[in-house]
């Protein structure tokens, strides 16, 4: 259908999505992609407001939005007037992204529940589902099947054919090379550097893209929560491990290998306690949850516990500490000092504009008691300006799939209107 002849819908309820980019600051990226990402995170978006914020010719951009919206990307939506109730002549027109243009899937793997999301191209969620399952250094063959039988159930909740997915979004926990979709080592998996994305895009029959769990946290965030207009901040997670993701300039920072940003395994301590990595004295084998419960074996001679669930234990040596026990509060403490030291070691070195604290653990209030920010404000380099705010951000264990979600989004906007995308990528 041509542009002209394109029917203006009415206008709907269209939350954006994606980076808040400030304008003129798109960098590189062709305009027919600044354009679309542009409307996909505002919602909806006057030409006019477009050609403004780029600083391109209102001509430019009509021909730009004339060919999104050949292609089926982005549809007129009109909307109302201000102050115009009557509503009279011909309502103002805006751009939308059109959401049944295309769907993707987000999947989050984990040693203990899998969880999907499918959503639409303006990153709208259509459906999600979850499996409690226990995955800890199992085959690949077992992470395969669990994939799919959770894309099957997540594609029958959302009514889409796994044949209509553009791309499938997978997060692990582990060292995850990213651009390579090869996952160097992961708790959820026996072996080791197992090229994981080929892995299951052979599996699924669709193009799949792979990267650690944490750096997907902070693309949610970047997409569809607190760091939308902020272009530095940090995610720290704190589960069954800690993990941090970075955005730098409103972009996931990975590093020169795909390995950056580990903060779970810098080291806190020389010599100090086992890490699951087989290395000593990383943070994480102080404040993850597996490192709570050997303390509380330890420090409480709860020597019953081996044999049960770790949630079970954790919450046990969280009432204690709550009831006042001496021994349990003095594990929360020395987990949160060690924090301290991790938070202060991220302000030290990327001063960003925030730091959000998400993950399972982030319920027990002691990893991020006043005392414990009182040693962070100790341990930072001195300075004029005060410290970056701190929050807990509590999404619930969708918050993975959707950063997988938009991991998938990214890379398939990147394929239709990216540098190598063309024409062609636009009618994929």
């Amino acid at each position: 259908m041509r542009a002209d002849a394109v029917a203006v819908r009415s206008e709907e309820e269209r939350q954006g999505v994606g980076p808040l980019l400030r304008p003129l600051a798109e960098g590189q990226r062709p305009l027919r992609q600044q354009v679309f990402e542009r409307i996909r995170a505002a919602g909806t978006l006057a030409r006019v407001q477009i050609a403004k914020d780029l600083g391109v010719s209102p001509a430019s951009v009509t021909a730009v939005t004339s060919e999104l919206m050949e292609t089926g990307l982005i549809e007129e939506v009109a909307v109302s007037r201000d102050g115009d109730a009557a509503g009279r002549g011909r309502p103002p027109v805006a751009l939308g992204v059109r959401p049944d243009a295309r769907h993707v899937a987000g999947i989050k793997i984990s040693d203990r529940e899998h969880t999907a999301v499918v959503v639409d191209l303006a990153g709208r969620l259509v459906a999600s589902a979850s499996v409690t399952e226990r995955l800890a250094g199992r085959s690949l063959p077992d992470l395969l099947e669990a994939a799919d039988a959770l894309l099957v159930r997540v594609c029958a909740a959302a009514g889409v054919a796994r044949a209509d997915l553009s791309a499938v979004g997978l997060g692990v926990p582990g060292f995850v090379d990213a651009a390579a979709g090869v996952v160097h080592w992961s708790p959820v998996l026996r072996e080791r550097d197992v090229p994981l994305a080929a892995a299951v895009a052979e599996r699924l029959g669709l193009p799949v893209h792979v990267d650690n769990d944490a750096n997907l946290v902070a693309l949610a965030e970047l997409w569809f929560g607190a760091g939308r207009a902020l272009s530095d901040f940090a995610v720290v997670t704190i589960e069954h491990g800690v993990g941090m993701g970075l955005v730098v300039n409103h972009r996931l920072y990975r590093g020169a290998r795909g390995l950056g940003t580990e903060l779970g395994h810098t080291k806190v301590h020389l010599d100090g306690a086992l890490c699951r990595c087989g290395q000593r004295g990383c943070l994480e084998a102080y404040v993850a949850d597996y490192a709570l419960a050997r303390e509380a074996t330890t420090a409480l001679d709860w020597s019953y516990a081996d044999g049960r669930p770790m949630g079970v234990v954790l919450e046990s040596l969280f009432d204690h500490a709550k009831a006042g026990n001496g021994a349990a509060r003095s594990i929360f403490r020395r987990a949160g000092r060690y924090l301290a030291i991790g938070l202060a070691n991220v302000v030290n070195l990327f001063d960003p504009d925030l730091i959000i604290l998400s993950g399972e653990r982030m319920r027990y209030d002691y990893l991020y008691a006043a005392d414990t920010l009182a040693e962070l404000s100790s341990l930072v380099l001195p300075a004029s300006r005060p410290l970056p705010p701190i929050e807990v951000h509590a999404w619930g264990d969708l918050l993975w799939a959707h950063g997988a979600a938009a991991l998938a989004l990214s890379a398939v906007t990147e394929g239709m209107l990216g540098a190598g995308g063309g024409r062609e990528g636009i009618s994929a």
